[in-house]
């Protein structure tokens, strides 16, 4: 292939932009916050199953402590209703009066058992709601710093894509004024080799994959015409000659 040798100099300059946009891209799809926010995302995650777990365990209290208050208002009733019975003199008959008060000594006795049921109950409803608002502030607290973190991701993201856009503006210029066949070429190349498609001859040395030329092949470089497009015989790269290729 054929390229007058200002043209391949100017390839090394579109290499430049490409290597330059790829690592803002790389820099874009690795900023610090990315890690971070995954993070406070799994913390957030694990966060959201204790919720749940809390609030069931509130719900089942609340539905507990409800029963327990039936339940001693239920036996309260009975045993008012026994005491009304007692004093309003209905009950004459002293076998009868004596199996009443029986009973009312033991409704009081279950009276005061279902009270601290009904306390116990009372008390872990109070522990298991701490523990709801508890998870609930962390919950908060995990957003709170979520939102931070994406508010300065985002702002280096706008940085960072207001540099794309002029170096890629820049880029397409360069490629516009390059022989397509070349562009075609140098694309093909770019894209098995990691991104890398045109590199400097230098001091004997690729630029492209860093390995010094041997001197056949330098031999060789140095006799062909000024307008040939040479390849890298190590990495296959477009190697573009240049006044330190030490020829």
């Amino acid at each position: 292939m054929k390229a007058e040798p200002s043209a391949q100099q100017t390839l090394l300059d579109l290499q430049a932009k490409d290597s330059t946009i790829a690592q803002l891209r790389h820099r874009r799809n690795s900023l610090p916050e990315l890690a971070q926010i995954a993070a406070l995302d799994a913390e957030i995650a694990a966060l959201d199953g204790k919720r749940i777990e809390a609030s069931t365990r509130v719900s089942d209290l609340e539905r507990e402590q409800k029963k327990a208050d039936q339940e001693v208002e239920l036996v309260k009733t009975r045993r008012q209703r026994n005491e009304d019975r007692l004093n309003s003199g209905a009950v004459s008959n002293p076998k009868d009066l004596e199996s009443l008060q029986h009973e009312i000594v033991a409704l009081d006795r279950r009276i005061a058992t279902l009270e601290d049921a009904e306390l116990e109950v009372m008390e872990s409803l109070e522990e298991a709601l701490a523990a709801l608002d508890a998870v609930a502030n962390d919950v908060q607290a995990r957003h709170q710093s979520r939102d931070q973190l994406v508010a300065t991701r985002d702002e280096a993201y706008a940085s960072i894509d207001n540099e794309l856009a002029d170096l890629e503006a820049a880029r397409g210029a360069i490629a516009r004024s390059l022989p397509e066949d070349l562009v075609a070429l140098y694309e093909k190349v770019r894209a098995s080799h990691g991104g890398l498609g045109a590199a400097a001859l230098r001091a004997r040395r690729c630029e492209g994959c860093r390995l010094e030329l041997n001197g056949a092949d330098l031999r060789e470089l140095a006799q062909a015409p000024a307008d040939d497009v040479q390849r890298c015989p190590e990495c296959s790269r477009i190697l573009v000659r240049t006044g330190e290729s030490g020829l």
